[in-house]
């Protein structure tokens, strides 16, 4: 096999190590993130979208680069900037959720407001979906709008709602059709945080910060167009978004910078003048979890090549979510346990400072244990990849239910 690159790529590879030596020092931070980008964050994200490194495949008309979609262009991207331990650009529920789901249901005017200012950072987006009494069936969302006078009057109640406290806009799954199906019952909307009789209040988390949210909606105003693709269309469009969200928590280029910044760290770290990179118990988990990352990648590449030839990549597109969250944590751990009593309690130092390299390790560390329930626990994505993907039997039903 030979994984030489051919002309075109090797010519985009050095492109991007040309632009990382002459721009690479306004780079913020590789890690951290979950909170609101600051200026040099936005500053450089509409540097990487001018110069193709993010929003590549994004059609100019609507705020992108315009390039042909190609997964080997974005593969040597990802992997450039990864190995040189620099930010690859913003990838939150907006960017990495909402785009694609507009893309490809959205209308024209949607796109041209919203896709720009979102991939540029202008736009900080928030998911309505999860609710107190409900669980992980998401189809029974009960927060309810009707349509009064060409506006949607929304009331209810979501919850672990990321990023809602500093979030503009929110793309909210709800009720619309009380007289049908749970599942044909159901809109999405989209509708500004600042809206009247909107109520997000912070939950802090294990990582003492303010991650997650509930929000209560009391006769909140939301314009008639403000809808994808049409009423009661709601749980095929909230199914669109997952699919982009499970794509986005096991990203490959997230977990190859990881990879990257753990190398460094074991290469720096020492015990009695001994590096741990040179410690046979440190350098043989790197190594398994270097052959974990490489697979990853390569599974993330043959999925983006069959989304581009238009195939239904079914259980292997299935794994994603599970996969990701299992080799992140398995990351975050060996880094853990590599900082040694710094990898132990930590003390956050605010919303808005920088942190450590211990205490970046351990919020992504609790934040990966985290990431085993939202977007749809562990077991449920077992249960997914088993029922669906593997036709296995379905899980019994308790009695008395559907």
């Amino acid at each position: 096999m030979d994984l030489t690159l051919s002309e075109p790529y090797r010519i985009l590879q050095a492109e991007i190590r040309d632009f990382i030596r002459q721009h690479g020092d306004k780079s913020p931070k590789v890690g951290g993130g979950r909170k609101r980008p600051d200026q040099k964050t936005l500053d450089w994200q509409k540097r990487l979208v001018e110069n193709g490194y993010a929003g590549r495949t994004i059609p100019k008309e609507y705020g992108g680069f315009g390039a042909t979609p190609d997964v080997m262009a974005a593969a040597v991207i990802a992997g450039e900037f990864a190995r040189a331990n620099v930010y690859a650009g913003l990838t939150n529920q907006g960017i990495s959720m909402l785009v694609p789901t507009l893309l490809e249901l959205g209308t024209d005017e949607q796109k041209r407001q919203y896709v720009g200012p979102t991939i540029r950072g202008d736009i900080i987006w928030c998911q309505g979906y999860s609710e107190p009494n409900n669980g992980s069936d998401l189809a029974n969302a009960q927060t309810k709008a009707e349509l009064k006078d060409g506006h949607w009057i929304v009331n209810g109640q979501k919850i672990w709602t990321s990023s809602a406290h500093y979030a503009d806009m929110m793309f909210l799954l709800c009720r619309t059709e009380p007289d049908k199906s749970k599942h044909d019952g159901l809109s999405y909307l989209l509708l500004s945080m600042k809206s009247p009789g909107l109520d997000p209040r912070p939950l802090k988390t294990m990582t003492g910060r303010n991650e997650f949210n509930e929000v209560f909606f009391t006769d909140v105003k939301v314009p008639e167009s403000q809808i994808v693709l049409g009423r009661g269309k709601g749980w095929y469009v909230a199914n669109v978004t997952l699919k982009h969200e499970r794509l986005m928590i096991g990203d490959a280029g997230k977990m190859t910078a990881r990879f990257e910044q753990l190398i460094s760290l074991l290469q720096t770290s020492e015990i009695d003048g001994t590096k741990l990179i040179a410690m046979p118990e440190y350098r043989d988990r790197l190594l398994r979890l270097q052959g974990e990352v490489m697979a990853w990648k390569a599974h993330n590449l043959r999925l983006l090549t069959e989304a581009a030839q238009g195939v239904d990549s079914g259980v292997k597109r299935m794994i994603i979510k599970y996969g990701g969250t299992m080799l992140g944590f398995r990351l975050s751990s060996l880094a853990v346990d590599a900082l040694g009593a710094a990898g132990l309690p930590y003390e956050s130092l605010g919303e808005d400072a920088e942190d450590d390299d211990a205490t970046t390790w351990n919020i992504d560390y609790m934040y990966d244990v985290g990431l085993m329930i939202g977007g749809g626990s562990t077991n449920i994505q077992k249960n997914i990849i088993g029922e669906r993907g593997l036709d296995l039997p379905r899980e019994p039903k308790a009695a008395g239910r559907a």
